[in-house]
C-alpha cells in the first residue's frame, strides 16, 4: 500500500474478497495518503534508504524472515517506500517485490533498486490471487491507517498468503495519534497512529493468524529514528482445518 513506514523525524487476478474489502475503504483517506507521500517521496528516500545500516535488530529479524520463506515462493514488501527493505531481503536470498500506493515513491524505489520489481497497490484491496505469497513484510506499513480499517488490511494479507505463509509486521506502540500540516516544507494530510501490541495481536488472531513471536524494543538513538517504542510480530497463516478422525482398522 502506501509508503506507510515511519512517523515524521526519523499483475495477478484479484480475488472477489478484494472487492469486498474495497467497499469498506475510505477512498478520500487513500487519496490523501497517496498525495502526501508523492510530495514527500524524494526527501523520504534520501532520509530512509540506508536506515537499516544502524538498526541491528531490524536486520536480524529480516534475516530470520528471509530464512523462513526461502524456497517457498515470492514475498512482498508492503508499503515498500524507497525499497530498502525489499533490497535487504533480496540480498538475503528472498524472491521479493515491493508494493506501494505512491507512484512517486515507486519511482524512487525503482531508481534505487533497478533489479527489483515494484508495483502500485492498495493493502486493503490487493491485486493478488488467493495464496499468491509465501511471505509478507510490512514494516510500519499500517502507521497511517486508522484502527477501524485494520481488520480489512489483515484480512487481505491473510488472503494473499499461502497456507503456512509468514507475516512480519512492525509498528509503533502506544496510544498516540500524530498529525502535522506539513513535513520537510511540503503540505501533507495524514495521521500517524500508534497501537498497543495486545490490540494488534488480537486483530491478527481473529483474522486467522497464529502468532509465533512478539518482539518489542525501545527506540534507537534520536539521530537514528523517531523516539517511539517498536513492536515486531511474526505471524503465520494457519492451514485449512482438517478434521482428523481416527477410524477403527
Amino acid at each position: 500500500m502506501a509508503a506507510f513506514i515511519d512517523p515524521p523525524g526519523s499483475n495477478s487476478p484479484r480475488s472477489h474478497n478484494a472487492d469486498d474489502a474495497k467497499t469498506t475503504y475510505d477512498d478520500s483517506l487513500a487519496a490523501s495518503i497517496r498525495e502526501s507521500y508523492d510530495r514527500l517521496a524524494e526527501e523520504y528516500a534520501h532520509r530512509f534508504v540506508n536506515e537499516l545500516q544502524r538498526k541491528p535488530l531490524d536486520r536480524e529479524l529480516l534475516r530470520r524472515f528471509a530464512g523462513g520463506v526461502a524456497y517457498l515462493g515470492e514475498a512482498c514488501d508492503m508499503g515498500c517506500g524507497p525499497g530498502h527493505i525489499a533490497r535487504y531481503l533480496r540480498d538475503a536470498g528472498t524472491a521479493v517485490f515491493g508494493l506501494d500506493i505512491s507512484l512517486r515513491m515507486l519511482e524512487q524505489a525503482r531508481k534505487l533498486n533497478p533489479d527489483i520489481c515494484f508495483r502500485q497497490g492498495n493493502m486493503m484491496a490487493l491485486d493478488l490471487r488467493d495464496g499468491a505469497l509465501a511471505g509478507i513484510v510490512a514494516f510500519y506499513a499500517i502507521v497511517n491507517i486508522p484502527k477501524e480499517f485494520l481488520p480489512s488490511v489483515f484480512r487481505e494479507m491473510e488472503r494473499a498468503l499461502q497456507p503456512g505463509g509468514l507475516l512480519l509486521l512492525a509498528f509503533h506502540t502506544g496510544d498516540e495519534t500524530l498529525h502535522l500540516p506539513e513535513l520537510w516544507c511540503q503540505p501533507i494530510s495524514m495521521n500517524w497512529f500508534f497501537f498497543s501490541t495486545a490490540e494488534i495481536r488480537r486483530l491478527l488472531e481473529v483474522t486467522g493468524f497464529a502468532i509465533e513471536e512478539v518482539v518489542e524494543r525501545a527506540p534507537y538513538s534520536p539521530d537514528v529514528e523517531y523516539q517511539s517504542r517498536r513492536a515486531y510480530i511474526f505471524a503465520r497463516k494457519q492451514p485449512p482445518y482438517q478434521n482428523l478422525i481416527e477410524t477403527p482398522d
